[in-house]
């Protein structure tokens, strides 16, 4: 692990793999909530493995980078991207994020096109919170603050994975407790309150003209297959793949099936 002072805040990250000159296209992971750097790891270590860079941070509030309490807009773990893609010299990448990692993902795009040179949108979605959506992340945050996230983890454990995956791959059920019971609170319901208040990304999607992967597990109830098949719609000239036997962490519950899928695409990229 490495740490940066970027954005105003220091912030935690990884960076494996190949770093010389004429190298293939760095890949940068966004972590969905409430999860940190280490639910890249399988694909973090396949990087190294393969020599192409990747970089994986903790996003503001969670893992090891600075709490800033209060509301974390999407527009701010964008902007802080950026600066620690600045702080590496890196001025373009493949960016790919899961969940609220491919809505951060999405406001990238939005603010930075000139920095994305290809797009991994994995079990995410573009359309803003409806009213009582927002309720119930407000309502959410206050929870965490007031009681932790102990509870929380407990109860959408089987959520997060495919029920069959919870019990038929303890260690991953195992490393994703960890993950959610260690977000720091304060973090966890900043990141909730600025989600609340996102735009439609619609337009957004709408507007890619650079490579994009759209990914999604099978049977991930938090954002469903139809989801993702809107959002290939939406996309010209995207890639949908759709992993087997997965819920909402597909690169966690079916790691050789999902970098199979990236492998090739990021080939097709190299080529």
């Amino acid at each position: 692990m490495a740490t940066a002072h970027v954005n105003g805040i220091t912030v935690a990250y990884e960076d494996e793999g190949g770093h010389g000159d004429g190298a293939a296209l760095p890949l940068l992971l966004v972590h969905g909530h409430p999860f940190d750097r280490t639910m890249w790891a399988p694909q973090l270590a396949a990087a190294a493995a393969s020599g192409r860079r990747v970089i994986a941070p903790d996003l503001r509030g969670y893992g090891a980078s600075e709490v800033v309490p209060g509301i974390t807009p999407l527009g701010t773990f964008a902007q802080d991207l950026a600066a620690l893609l600045d702080h590496l010299g890196v001025a373009r990448v493949v960016l790919g994020g899961l969940s609220m990692g491919g809505q951060i993902v999405m406001e990238f795009q939005r603010r930075f096109p000139e920095r994305v040179a290809a797009l991994v949108l994995a079990d995410t979605f573009p359309s803003a919170d409806t009213e009582d959506g927002r309720k119930a992340r407000e309502a959410m945050a206050e929870r965490l603050l007031g009681e932790g996230m102990a509870g929380y983890a407990d109860e959408v454990l089987d959520r997060m994975l495919a029920p069959y995956n919870v019990s038929g791959r303890p260690e991953v059920a195992a490393h994703v407790l960890r993950m959610m019971r260690g977000t720091p609170p304060g973090g966890a319901a900043a990141a909730l309150r600025g989600r609340a208040i996102r735009p439609d990304y619609g337009d957004v999607l709408a507007a890619v003209r650079v490579p994009t992967l759209i990914v999604v597990g099978r049977d991930d109830v938090f954002t469903p297959v139809a989801e993702a098949e809107a959002m290939h719609r939406a996309v010209a000239g995207s890639r949908l793949a759709v992993v087997e036997e997965a819920g909402h962490l597909p690169n966690l519950e079916r790691p050789e099936a999902f970098e199979g899928v990236l492998r090739d695409f990021l080939g097709e990229l190299d080529e």
